[in-house]
């Protein structure tokens, strides 16, 4: 392979793995603050059908993008409002969200099923003049490169700010926080709010800018390859960046595998990131020690304070 043909490659694999990343990051301070949210699916298939639809309609990327983010704030706020407020269980809220926002997306994005948006320039209008790197690194979104930045100042805010260690102390352990004066309700509201935007920015970017299109249940199972990831970077931002941008070159790698002329079936090739993400999640959950370690210790627990 080429010099030129590694970097479109690269872009490629930076291109598939930016919705992941995106949704793997928001997820990841759910799960910080002590929430784990099952619903990245549907929230991510709402924001899809919302973003393309507004994409459609005003001809302008960016407010479907926006139209996506907010799409996946809501069914995060009536998540929030389940397991903070009501102290409902939160794997089977998240499942509910999911479901929710799995039919939701089918019945309303149905009238824009077979429909494409008009095809935008995107990139960087002087930087795509460089030869090699401008029709390839600096064609791809801006989000793309917004995203590595996210993942620079999520691992900042987590590890240098006030505001980040508070995250991670409702996260470890919420009575102590709640013993010290501060809100742990609001704290996990606006980590699950701060989620859901990420995950609807990451819904729409897949069918606004990854494939200009709607099709009923395009996510394909990145909402869970998402929850995977977390695993995988042990819920540190950089790493789960890394993770996302390889479980990304993994699908491009099914292409390339395919234009190469590489004799397996078609069927093989589709199902390797997810066969990587059930080796991912096995490998992890096979050492207790480690979950220990890494792990938020009151991930997935309610917290009830005492009145």
């Amino acid at each position: 392979m080429t010099a030129y043909g590694l970097l479109t490659l690269a872009a490629a694999t930076l291109n598939a793995g930016t919705p992941l990343a995106l949704a793997a990051l928001g997820l990841a301070l759910n799960e910080r603050a002590g929430v784990i949210n099952l619903g990245a699916e549907g929230m991510m298939l709402l924001a899809a059908a919302t973003g393309f639809a507004v994409a459609f309609q005003t001809g302008s990327p960016w407010w479907g993008l926006a139209a996506g983010a907010a799409a996946g704030a809501a069914p995060a706020a009536g998540f929030a409002l389940l397991v903070i407020v009501f102290n409902a269980n939160q794997y089977g809220s998240g499942l509910a969200v999911m479901l929710f926002g799995s039919g939701l997306s089918a019945f309303a994005g149905g009238t824009y099923a077979g429909r494409s948006l008009e095809r935008v320039q995107a990139g960087w209008p002087l930087l795509r003049e460089i030869p090699w790197l401008g029709p390839t690194l600096f064609s791809l979104h801006p989000l793309v490169f917004a995203t590595m930045a996210l993942a620079g100042l999520s691992g900042w805010f987590l590890y240098r700010t006030r505001a980040g260690m508070l995250l991670r102390a409702v996260g470890e352990s919420p009575e102590s926080a709640h013993a010290l004066g501060h809100a742990v309700g609001r704290v996990r509201l606006l980590a699950i709010l701060a989620g859901g935007v990420c995950c609807g920015l990451a819904g729409a970017y897949l069918s606004v800018v990854y494939t200009q299109l709607w099709s009923e249940g395009m996510v394909a199972g990145r909402g869970w390859m998402a929850l995977a990831l977390i695993a995988f970077g042990m819920w540190h931002p950089l790493r789960i960046l890394l993770g996302a941008y390889l479980f990304g070159g993994l699908t491009i790698l099914q292409f390339q595998l395919q234009s190469m002329g590489v004799q397996l079936p078609s069927q093989f090739l589709a199902m390797l990131p997810y066969v990587c993400t059930i080796a991912v999640l096995a490998l992890r959950g096979a050492d207790p020690a480690w979950l220990r370690r890494n792990m938020p210790r009151s991930l997935g627990r309610p917290f009830l304070p005492e009145r």
